[in-house]
């Protein structure tokens, strides 16, 4: 029986364990890095051991750290959670030899199902449908590039261990094949201790549809249905839902049979997940089988009513699975959004900073490893929060879901909430047409529009407002006088705010007869009124249409939430400060991370598209390129070194500027 649970993982996952270990009666141990020595899942355990460090090879991938940290509060149980090792069979293998349960399948299931090229052996061994692959560790270039072509372009390549769309890459042609190779070496190394990468064939419009298995120690197996996890940006799933709305019942019933079929294979025990690629004509091909809980592991709990966490508790504790489990049956539909810190309209490059309000409306499941004042860092993935909801029906869950998000107040880190938001709301989003393509059909660019100027000056005008209430909360003469208000006729009260890279100035005044005026940009705002100002709630009323505005001040930031969205107004200074420009052709950080490589030095040659820095940054790396030929005149970092966003990385002179004074 569990008496003591440590849970070898971090944030979000983290507080969900401790969630149902502490419903079970389960007192639990918390590990934490020193970059999470605030985070709410130390706080919540009953203990917790400092894994000395902040990269995730000496904290959460550190084996002896984790099991001393068991031994040292007497934890008789480990919980893996997911990502990191929680498919590392010598993780469980020396879990269990230091005389704790693993909770997870056996040793062997995880080496077999855990190596994407040996579960696909095995698969193609008992008929399940499978694509093309091979292996291409320790091949040459020459080798690597003849493999590829014998499968056929497009090729993925993807990391034997591990998963989370970390060390993938699609190669579309044979000139991007080595470095796209390389590239997911050193990601699947750096995520999950392995750099082994095999090449498969890469279908063009496939769904993404998974399989939720369990098995217990008496050779029970049960598949608990499908999730659909086709909207991926990178690879990775960032809207997640169950049942599928492109499953029937004939292909349920057909794919569950895969997918025990794939668990009895190596008798699996506990929590797994069967990964397939959906075709057409309902062709479906095994991806990989998952032998952790899954991220998305919340839609089938709210389908099935089963705590899919308690289960594996259980399960762990060798009790067998209930007939409840064995007969589960699906009840409505349930949407599950990822919410990152990330910037869409850039590439979804990961953000960092100080989140210091996070706050999602009632009516929806939330699972979240932040809350305010979290420190979001560059040091492990970017997601903030899964945010879910359930419903009888499809279209009410993603209404739900939508709205919920649209009313969050997430202030502090720029968020991909936008645009998740805009996906449950289009149609084809609702039809249910979708697969793993949406997003290129639908890129950010469109989705994740800027708010319309009408929209912005709205949120401007509440920021000054309740810029000038805060003013005049804090006077000490004339407090009752309301706030911005002028007994005889004079000029407008002016500010300037930065929003969303714009800078808009507005202008405004209260005047006798309760009279208001306001204007943005210089434009005069028509049948404008302001029923109602405060420091944190400002009501604009505008051609008869009242809107309410929550407005919270850090430092010279307003963040403004609104029922047309949310933005973040950014003081300028009434006197423009001087701003020292970055030299000509100068090559930056995309964001705050460590240099991977540089693959110049000074004086060499560089062409448009050349990669000549690697940096990597939340378990993902970036490559920054040339962006016209040129020769590299001087280089700023060194492999290693550790880098702020914007920081210049390397400077190209213009291969025109060379023809004019005459060097070559």
């Amino acid at each position: 029986m569990i008496h003591k649970l440590l849970i070898a993982n971090r944030g979000e996952i983290a507080r969900r364990i401790i969630r149902t270990a502490h419903g079970m009666g389960i007192p639990t141990v918390a590990v934490f890095s020193d970059a999470d020595h605030k985070a709410p899942h130390v706080r919540e355990a009953e203990e917790s051991v400092r894994l000395a460090g902040t990269a995730a090879s000496d904290t959460y991938l550190d084996i002896p750290k984790i099991i001393e940290a068991a031994k040292a509060t007497g934890a008789d149980s480990v919980h893996p959670g997911y990502g990191f090792l929680a498919e590392n069979a010598e993780f469980a293998k020396a879990v269990r030899a230091a005389g704790l349960i693993f909770v997870g399948p056996s040793v062997d299931a995880i080496a077999v199902m855990g190596s994407k090229l040996e579960s696909k052996k095995l698969m193609q061994d008992i008929g399940v449908p499978t694509l093309a692959s091979t292996d291409v560790t320790g091949l040459s270039d020459s080798e690597t590039t003849a493999a590829a072509r014998t499968i056929g372009y497009p090729v993925l390549v993807k990391a034997s261990a591990g998963g989370g769309g970390k060390g993938m890459r699609i190669v579309t042609e044979p000139a991007a094949l080595i470095e796209a190779v390389r590239g997911a070496e050193r990601e699947a190394e750096a995520a999950f201790g392995d750099k082994t990468v095999f090449l498969e064939k890469y279908l063009e419009s496939p769904r993404h549809i998974e399989v939720q298995v369990f098995g217990d120690h008496f050779g029970n197996h049960v598949h608990l249905f499908e999730r659909e996890c086709s909207i991926q940006r990178r690879h990775q799933k960032i809207i997640e839902e169950s049942p599928s709305p492109a499953v029937d019942i004939d292909l349920r019933k057909r794919m569950g049979a895969a997918a025990l079929a794939a668990a009895s294979a190596v008798d699996y025990v506990g929590a797994g997940t069967v990964e397939f690629l959906l075709g057409e004509d309902d062709d479906f091909y095994f991806l990989e089988m998952n032998t952790r809980l899954q991220v998305e592991h919340p839609v089938t709990e709210m389908v099935t009513g089963i705590d899919l966490v308690r289960l594996q508790l259980l399960i762990a504790d060798r009790e067998p699975m209930s007939d409840s489990v064995l007969m589960a049956a699906m009840h409505g539909h349930a949407i599950e959004a990822r919410l990152y810190a990330e910037d869409t309209r850039a590439g979804f490059l990961p953000q960092t900073g100080t989140l210091h309000r996070f706050a999602i409306p009632d009516g929806v499941r939330v699972d979240s490893g932040v809350e305010d004042g979290s420190e979001v860092s560059i040091h492990y993935d970017p997601m903030l929060a899964k945010v879910i909801a359930h419903a009888p029906t499809r279209n009410e869950a993603a209404r739900a879901l939508a709205l919920a998000l649209d009313h969050a107040h997430i202030h502090g880190v720029t968020t991909n909430r936008r645009l998740l938001v805009e996906i449950l709301r289009h149609p084809e989003f609702l039809a249910g047409d979708t697969d793993t393509h949406f997003l290129e059909r639908h890129p950010p660019a469109e989705l994740d529009d800027p708010l319309p100027d009408p929209v912005l000056g709205r949120h401007a005008l509440a920021a000054a407002l309740a810029r000038q209430a805060i003013n005049r909360s804090e006077t000490q003469v004339l407090a009752q006088v309301p706030s911005g208000w002028r007994n005889s006729p004079s000029q407008l009260q002016e500010v300037s705010f930065e929003i969303e890279d714009r800078e808009i100035a507005v202008g405004y005044r209260f005047s006798r007869g309760n009279t208001f005026e306001a204007t943005v940009d210089g434009q005069v705002l028509e049948q404008v009124a302001v029923p109602r100002v405060s420091s944190d709630w400002v009501t604009i009323e505008s051609a008869g249409v009242a809107r309410a505005y929550t407005v919270a001040q850090v430092g010279d930031r307003y963040f403004v939430d609104g029922p047309d969205g949310a933005s973040e107004c950014r003081e300028l200074p009434r006197f423009g400060i001087e701003e020292v420009e970055d030299a000509a052709g100068s090559l930056v950080s995309p964001m705050p991370g460590q240099v991977v490589s540089v693959s110049v030095e000074e004086g060499d040659e560089a062409q448009a598209g050349d990669v000549l820095v690697i940096v990597e940054a939340m378990k993902m790396e970036h490559s920054v390129r040339a962006t016209f030929d040129g020769t590299v005149s001087s280089v700023h970092v060194a492999a290693g070194d550790q880098v702020e966003n914007d920081q210049v990385l390397v400077v190209v002179r213009h291969a025109d500027e060379d023809n004019a004074d005459g060097t070559s």
